[in-house]
């Protein structure tokens, strides 16, 4: 009989050698669809990105959502570009649920390694992670890397069809294909013959598919790198762009929600007595807690407001959760105990920092606060399902399409291929459409319709009480200096919870990981040589919903590090800027960035008081986030009440190859905006397990008449594409505090920034 252990042994070796195999094998493709594209009319699709009809109209696939950010405008450039096509022709079009539109860069991105590490382990790690979620991953928009995952599949995209437009047209006039170009639209020949992208698709569609395309040189680009509008302008200015919320198919129902104050708790009771005689309602009924959510009641009625009256009037009984005991200082206790108590996981180490900390001149410590946040996306959460017949139609404004369609088809009992999910436009997302709650929940609400659609909509109470909130984080930095001021040694650990463990256990169900590197980026990953360091972090489980939130663990860990960089300074009685510049040495891209914004910010040169007569101050931060590099340098005084003022902010970035200099411009400017919002105003508080802020009243945003003047330049490169979408964020809030610092000697080390 064969003994266990041979048994265990020759099984492992076998699985071995299959990964072995599988890990040489090149990655997938992403070019074509597994089933063909849907066309209409006299659409011919050329491969999985791109349909050509006979009017010449282009029609451009997006995988990923459009969320104000101008992503349909960059990704349908990168494609136009190299099929030469005509712009104004150019249209866009969501994609299918296929596998090559899995999102593969931003799981590359969360691999815990630092930006310049070059090592074998991690270009390993790299490319078995490429080829892994190629086709086992999902589609996602996130992590400012849509631009940077599709740079090269949609140019090749791009790249082949115009191949295959030339090849049906070579043959046509029986030429070489080497002596036809394309051009706005047309293929051209010299001896005078010429047919637009239209006339030659269907014969295009023909064409053997390339096996490898030539890319053109960045020198011959027409469309990438110029200020293109955004393909979305129009409709958001006639109206005619459809929002989730503009779902309206044919019988619609609405229904709104309560959810048990206590996040994570469901209803015991419900009375709908009094709501069922109000107008438009049709039925209540109690709702259980999805994917990480909380329980509570709907009401189905005629119109939407009916349903949001109606469901006012039902008395419930609450069970309360797991959060019930724990308030915002319960909270900053069981973090700062995690300080006191663990060392935690570190995720860097450079030489004995023990020893570099106890052979310092000075050492210099401190302590640094963030507090939970929500998103506060301007458009509700909402979702439309309609179930009939064994299968379910989802209208949804979401970044997870394939694992919106995976959890409907699980809460209704249902195949995936019987659940078609259409992604509308996002009306802000910034993380909280990564979650599945809301849709789930509209799923099961739906079935109660008796097969009408029904548009369930939560109220900005229940968005604002019920979120995935960015984690509260604490973090305990410890530094120390030689006799000429230099550091010599750097310690940071910070605690906080851990958003992807609790992601992907309410993804997939799976057990929690015990490390994750957004809780540490923004602390380990940067770019300043550290003679000696250690950054760690402690995993706190805590029972409040987190969730990714623009930016994630940089978003705190900026304000952290960067404030205290600036302490450092200050104690070693050297500039800002120029403390900065001597641990950047062998970081040139980092180091040309900070002194482009001490330039145009005229760094050193006194400020004129402010209107007012206030004096005012300049504060600098420079981080790294998604690739990108961004400095920025923020102008202050205090008004009445000394009330933080921020006047004017300088930002220079270097994202790579810009692509669209006006798409950068604008997320540098949304992040600013962002970033200030939450700097300045808000936070989350909990009393009791119970979120107080309800609305923007209580969780403001910056207006216009606080809005700083901004000024972003974009630094020229030839480098692969990163993201922009979130680094805007991260340096705003220390260069601010660090300002307020010039200003009046104080240093605030906890967010929102607050002089006592």
């Amino acid at each position: 009989m064969l003994k266990r252990r041979t048994f265990l042994l020759g099984g492992a070796s076998a699985v071995g050698a299959l990964l072995v195999g599988w890990s040489v094998l090149p990655p997938g493709q992403r070019l074509t669809t597994s089933t063909p594209l849907p066309a209409e009319g006299t659409q011919v699709p050329l491969n999985g990105w791109v349909k050509i009809a006979a009017d010449n109209s282009v029609t451009i696939i997006m995988c990923k959502a459009e969320m104000g950010q101008g992503i349909h405008t960059g990704l349908a450039m990168l494609l136009a570009e190299e099929l030469d096509a005509e712009w104004s022709q150019v249209r866009v079009e969501d994609s299918p649920i296929d596998r090559i539109y899995n999102s593969v860069q931003n799981i590359v991105d969360d691999l815990p390694f630092r930006p310049d590490d070059d090592s074998a382990v991690k270009r390993a790690t790299v490319w078995m992670t490429r080829k892994l979620v190629r086709d086992a991953g999902t589609m996602m928009t996130g992590g400012s890397s849509s631009i940077n995952d599709l740079w090269t599949p949609m140019r090749e995209a791009g790249a082949s069809a115009r191949a295959m437009l030339i090849g049906a047209a070579a043959a046509q006039w029986q030429v070489p294909a080497a002596e036809c170009r394309a051009e706005s639209g047309e293929v051209l020949h010299p001896s005078g013959h010429r047919a637009s992208f239209g006339e030659l698709s269907s014969l295009a569609a023909q064409q053997p598919l390339p096996r490898n395309v030539a890319l053109k040189d960045p020198a011959n680009f027409k469309l990438i790198g110029k200020p293109v509008r955004r393909i979305e302008a129009a409709s958001k200015i006639n109206g005619t762009a459809r929002f989730g919320i503009d779902a309206l198919p044919d019988g619609l129902l609405y229904a709104s929600v309560v959810m048990c104050p206590t996040l994570g708790g469901t209803a015991a009771h419900f009375d709908a007595g009094p709501a069922e005689k109000l107008p438009g309602f049709i039925k209540a009924f109690a709702v259980a807690p999805y994917n990480g959510g909380t329980g509570g009641v709907a009401v189905i009625a005629d119109n939407p407001f009916r349903a949001m009256n109606a469901v006012t009037a039902v008395t419930v009984d609450w069970n309360d959760g797991d959060a019930a005991h724990i308030s915002s200082a319960d909270v900053q206790s069981r973090l700062m105990q995690a300080l006191d108590d663990s060392d935690g996981h570190a995720y860097y180490r450079l030489g004995d920092v023990d020893a570099a900390l106890s052979g310092a001149t000075r050492t210099v410590s401190a302590d640094y606060h963030a507090p939970y946040l929500a998103h506060g996306a301007v458009e509700p959460l909402n979702c439309t399902v309609q179930v009939a017949d064994g299968v379910a139609t989802v209208w949804v404004s979401t970044q997870v399409p394939a694992l919106a369609r995976h959890h409907v088809a699980k809460v209704l009992n249902l195949d995936a291929d019987k659940v078609d999910v259409q992604t509308q436009l996002l009306g802000g997302a910034f993380g909280r459409r990564l979650e599945l709650d809301f849709i789930a929940q509209a799923a099961v609400i739906a079935r109660q319709g008796g097969g009408r659609p029904v548009q369930t909509i939560w109220s900005r109470a229940q968005d604002f009480t019920h979120d995935f909130y960015r984690p509260a984080c604490v973090s305990r930095l410890k530094a120390g200096l030689d006799a000429h001021g230099k550091l010599v040694a750097w310690d940071s650990l910070s605690a906080g919870q851990a958003i992807v463990p609790e992601s992907l256990a309410r993804y997939y169900g799976v057990p929690r990981l015990p490390i994750d590197k957004t809780t540490c980026e923004g602390a380990f990953d940067q770019p300043y040589e550290w003679p000696a360091a250690r950054v760690a972090h402690k995993i706190v489980d805590l029972p409040i919903p987190i969730g990714f939130w623009r930016s994630v663990g940089h978003s705190h860990q900026a304000f952290f590090t960067e404030s205290f960089t600036d302490e450092l300074a200050a104690a070693a009685g050297r500039d800002p800027i120029a403390f900065r510049a001597e641990l950047l040495a062998r970081h040139p891209r980092h180091l040309a960035v900070l002194k482009r914004v001490a330039a145009l910010s005229e760094w050193g040169r006194p400020l004129s008081h402010a209107a007012d007569g206030a004096p005012r101050s300049r504060g600098v931060a420079l981080h790294e986030a998604f690739g990108s590099v961004v400095a920025q340098v923020a102008e202050v005084s205090l008004g009445p009440g000394k009330q933080i003022r921020v006047h004017r902010v300088v930002c220079v970035i270097d994202c790579g190859l810009p692509v669209n200099p006006n798409l950068i411009r604008q997320q540098m400017e949304s992040g600013i905006v962002f970033g200030l919002s939450t700097a300045l105003q808000d936070e989350i508080t909990i009393v009791d397990g119970q979120v107080q802020q309800k609305n923007f009243v209580d969780f403001p945003v910056v207006r216009m008449n606080d809005c700083p003047a901004i000024e972003t330049e974009i630094m020229p490169s030839q480098l692969h594409p990163q993201g922009v979408g979130e680094p805007g964020v991260p340096p705003v809030a220390p260069a601010v505090a660090n300002a307020v610092f010039a200003l009046t000697g104080q240093r605030l080390r906890a967010l929102p920034l607050k002089l006592a």
